[in-house]
């Protein structure tokens, strides 16, 4: 395979990669809003069965396996779905890893990028484990929520390294807007954990009015009980750990970074329009920002649509692979006046 092959090769394995990821965080938003993460109470199978039972018999048989948790079809079903998307996924890195590996010398992506994805792939699949043999352990779930952002990432700078094309003569950038960018990448991520943290406490709802919290600017709230990340890692039922007051302190803080991320974006825009290499990025960041505050309000005004919900935790995944390409381009520009 010649030097132009192999990054063809590449290319395409990388950016069907993203597209799956993106699939895969999609569906686990779904299914967690379905209330479809136990639609399966074992793993890897369904009910010990290698697919979700339809038929009267394997319903009957997955029954008679498991007496205290009747089949939900639809929920197997949606489970199901959601694991294959995944073990697709999973499949797609190892060969993107593979084929890296065996062409490293034809073409500019580093192997610790696909490296680290299958390490990552191979322990998202024990958090995916865990979130079941676990009763939706908070943690697992969060965790499992949280690698499927990082596996999104890292695949995203898979792309922006292999389709990565010099500017001319790059205006120079001021210190500043370096720290900004990688800041704001910090804090959307952070946001992110605090969105998984609400999702898997079930604290989306625990306000149902905007802008204050149960007609309060400043609710009762509990941090120890919000953030005791092991809580009811004994229990039977571990989402019974949090009480109204923990749940709420979670969805207050989930807005509370949501005001700080509109402010470091808002900040990074600003700073970043002067830049011709950045200003469609900074453009998509402003975009992106409005429609998920516009879907982060809608959640809480008409109760947490499906659609909305789903489409929020998406938009998520757009912000963190627009403020990775910032950090990139920013990166990219210095190398270039440095070199």
């Amino acid at each position: 395979m010649d030097n132009q092959a192999a990054t063809i090769w590449l290319k395409r394995f990388c950016v069907f990669s993203v597209l799956l990821a993106f699939c895969v965080i999609l569906l686990g938003a779904y299914t967690r809003l379905k209330d479809a993460g136990l639609g399966c109470p074992d793993w890897p199978g369904c009910y010990g069965q290698l697919a979700a039972p339809e038929t009267p018999d394997a319903i009957e048989k997955a029954n008679a396996a498991y007496p205290t948790m009747p089949v939900d079809v639809a929920k197997a079903q949606t489970e199901m779905t959601h694991r294959y998307f995944a073990e697709s996924l999973g499949l797609m890195i190892v060969i993107l890893a593979l084929i890296t590996l065996f062409t490293r010398k034809k073409h500019t992506l580093s192997l610790w990028l696909p490296g680290s994805l299958v390490l990552l792939v191979i322990f998202q699949g024990l958090l995916g484990m865990w979130t079941v043999t676990m009763r939706l352990f908070p943690l697992a779930v969060m965790g499992h929520l949280l690698g499927g952002f990082c596996t999104l990432g890292l695949l995203w700078l898979c792309v922006l390294t292999i389709f990565n094309k010099k500017n001319p003569a790059p205006t120079p950038i001021a210190p500043g807007l370096s720290s900004l960018a990688l800041a704001t990448l910090l804090i959307v991520f952070c946001q992110i954990l605090l969105g998984g943290w609400t999702s898997a406490n079930y604290a989306a709802l625990i306000c149902p009015d905007f802008p204050t919290c149960q007609g309060h600017w400043w609710p009762n709230t509990h941090f120890s009980t919000a953030f005791n990340f092991l809580g009811g890692i004994d229990m039977d039922n571990p989402l019974a750990f949090q009480d109204t007051a923990g749940r709420t302190t979670i969805h207050v803080m989930h807005r509370l970074g949501a005001l700080i991320t509109l402010i470091f974006s808002i900040l990074l825009i600003r700073s970043a329009w002067r830049y011709a290499p950045l200003r469609k990025v900074a453009g998509c960041l402003a975009l992106f920002l409005g429609i998920q505050l516009a879907l982060g309000i809608s959640n809480i005004v008409f109760s947490l649509p499906l659609h909305v919900a789903v489409a929020h935790n998406g938009m998520g995944a757009l912000l963190l692979l627009t403020l990775i390409t910032f950090n990139f381009k920013i990166c990219q520009v210095k190398e270039q006046q440095h070199g």
